[in-house]
This record gives structure tokens, sequence and C-alpha cells, in this order.
């Protein structure tokens, strides 16, 4: 059967062969790293580059991102590099940061070790507060001119117009999630100002990490954080990158906000008017992720890894979690 995947094409082979056209040459030792939108690899070489004798290759989902977004990527990891915040930035080589090889684009880095970190525990949210603040601090320079802003209408109402144009809810529950979904997005647009969501004015934009959610930052005991993975940057508020971090029940998620806050503002001001923004910014994400699924079901990799996705029982499920959102946008903002 003919491959109906790009990523088909991405074998083993593939992989070494694209490392060998920038000098680097795999031996052999070829491990899948955990990543859905993009492929992600950790491969030994058989010389040290820069130091590194393992490295990271990224190949980078075709048709998602231009090169000069990818690169406007790359660009804003190095500045973070040069401003000392703990980035894993993609490597130059043969004096470049982005590759070509067989239709694919990619990219290298070092490979850098971590866990999770340990999010109930407020010291190491101060830690990464302080560093989220410098991420910020250099994001405020200058501004994405290839990346999209984070709003009401990229994540909001184009990932709902896509489902239901492409009919990806069945249709037992279309109405009543078509109906929720209104009432969501309409009330996540009060709430990021102007008539269509866009903030009008009201916030400060920068560039932010964009998904700044646990997996996408290792932790060391003595170094503390490092962040990975600037796929998703994009403009936004800055509180963009705190919400994700914030878990549990309202008293649970106000400490940890608390020290978040209590680390950013050791570094930078933080503009409390944002706090208004995390119910709204949960729910753009919560529609957008449902859209990504939907419009990533070719890709063999997304069946297997999400099996539960798609039926009636989701859908009533996500029914529910945005009749949550609705009365969680009610609520007075988190005050840290």
């Amino acid at each position: 059967m003919a491959s109906t995947h790009p990523y088909d094409e991405l074998t083993p082979d593939t992989v070494l062969d694209a490392l060998a056209t920038v000098g680097l040459h795999g031996d052999g030792r070829l491990f899948a790293l955990s990543s859905y939108e993009n492929r992600v690899y950790q491969v030994q070489l058989e010389d040290a580059v820069q130091g590194h004798a393992e490295v990271v290759v990224k190949f980078y989902r075709p048709q998602r991102w231009s090169d000069d977004a990818i690169r406007e990527e790359h660009a804003f990891a190095a500045e973070l590099v040069e401003g000392e915040v703990p980035v894993v930035a993609p490597l130059e080589l043969e004096g470049a940061t982005l590759h070509h090889h067989a239709g694919f684009a990619f990219s290298v880095s070092p490979r850098r070790g971590g866990r999770l970190p340990e999010l109930d525990d407020l010291d190491v949210l101060e830690w990464i507060g302080r560093f989220l603040a410098r991420i910020h601090t250099v994001g405020a320079r200058a501004p994405f001119r290839h990346r999209p802003q984070l709003d009401l209408r990229s994540f909001g109402t184009d990932s709902r117009e896509w489902l239901l144009a492409h009919e990806a809810i069945p249709l037992d529950v279309q109405a009543e999630w078509t109906r929720v979904c209104d009432a969501a997005l309409d009330k996540a647009s009060t709430l990021l100002g102007g008539v269509d969501g866009t903030y009008a004015g009201q916030f400060r934009l920068l560039r932010v990490h964009g998904d700044c959610h646990p997996g996408n930052i290792l932790w060391t005991p003595d170094a503390g954080p490092h962040f990975v993975d600037l796929d998703d940057a994009r403009t936004a508020p800055a509180v963009q990158d705190l919400w994700m971090l914030l878990s549990g029940e309202r008293a649970q998620r106000q400490r940890q906000l608390g020290a978040l806050l209590d680390g950013y503002e050791q570094v930078r001001d933080f503009d409390r008017a944002e706090l208004v923004l995390l119910e709204p910014l949960r729910t753009l994400r919560l529609v957008h992720y449902s859209a990504w699924l939907a419009r990533r079901w070719d890709d063999p990799a997304f069946p297997a890894a999400f099996p539960w996705f798609g039926s009636s029982d989701y859908w009533k499920g996500q029914i529910q979690i945005l009749e949550d959102q609705l009365e969680a946008m009610d609520e007075p903002p988190l005050v840290a």
C-alpha cells in the first residue's frame, strides 16, 4: 500500500542520512522521543559535536510552519541563550540552524537531561517564575514577524469552524457542543477584550514560549529548570506562560500562582490585570486541542496514541468541560 502520510518516509536511515548532511554521524543508536506534532529522535554520535556525544534531531511537520517562522523560533532561542536563560536552542551546523533533507526541515539540539518539575513545591515554582520573567524580558525587546498571535480567532473560532466544516463531531452531540462552545467563546471574547477577542490594546503583547506546560520544563535539583520546545512560540500576553503551570482546586492554584509571581516579580513587573485572562486562555486551548487532534487524524501516530478521541463520549466530556469553563469565567479571577 502506498504511503499516506509524509512521516511514513521518515525511516531510521533517513534520520541518519539527514544528520550526515550536516557532518554528524550516528553510531546506530537512535531512540524516538515522545512527540506527535513533530518527530524527534535522540541519537548517539560516533564523534562528539561541540562537546555533545548525544543530540536530539527534530523533524518539523511538513506544511505547518514556513522556514522563516522556524528560523524566527531559532533566533528567539538564541537570544534567550545569549541572555543566560536556560533554554535548549538548536546547534549551528554548517552555518545554519535549519536544514533540509528528503523533503523534511530539521534541526539538531544538544541533549539535556532532567525530569518534570515538582509543581507542588512552591520553591520550585518561584524558581520557574524567575526564569519566565527572564524569558519575557527578552521577548519584550522585539516582535515576531513570521509567527502568529494567540487570540480568539487563531485558537478559538478557527478551530470551531474547522471542526464543524469537516463534520468531526458526531451528529448526536453536535448541536449541544456547538451551543456550549459558542457560549464559551463569546464569554472568552468579552474577557480577552475588544469585539473579536484580540485584546484591544488592553494588555501588553510580547514573544512568549507559548506552550509552557510541565512537560516542556526539564528540572534538575542543582541547575533548576531548562525550557525546551519553542515550537509554539508566538505573540501573546505574559500570562500565557503561567496558567498551564496551575492545577488543582482554586485554593491550590492560588498558592501556585502566588509562588510563580513571587519569583517573576523579583525580575520583572507583572500586570495583575492579565489574571482575568487565565480562564479564557484555558478555554481557547481546550477548543484548539480538540481541533488539533481532528486535523492530525490522518497521521497514524494519532489514532494509536489517542484511541478515545472522536467518540460521542469524548464530545460529551468536552461539553461538560466547556460548561465548567463557563462557570470558571464567571468567577472572580485568581488574586496573588
